[in-house]
């Protein structure tokens, strides 16, 4: 099983915002959809390994 687990950056630091299985949903977000987001980037875990991650917007 894949979860998606997206990241905010703000300013300096990276928080978890929003853990999902659904990849539809963990891709269809945007920065406005978090406060104060300045960038936001997506790791995949399967398995309880990291197998991928990217900046999403």
């Amino acid at each position: 099983m894949k979860i998606f687990v997206l990241i905010a950056l703000r300013e300096e630091q990276m928080e978890n915002v929003f853990v999902t299985a659904d990849e539809e949903l963990a891709l269809s977000k945007t920065t406005a959809d978090f406060e104060d987001c300045d960038a936001l980037f997506v790791e995949v875990w399967e398995d309880g390994e990291k197998t991928d991650d990217y900046r999403l917007q």
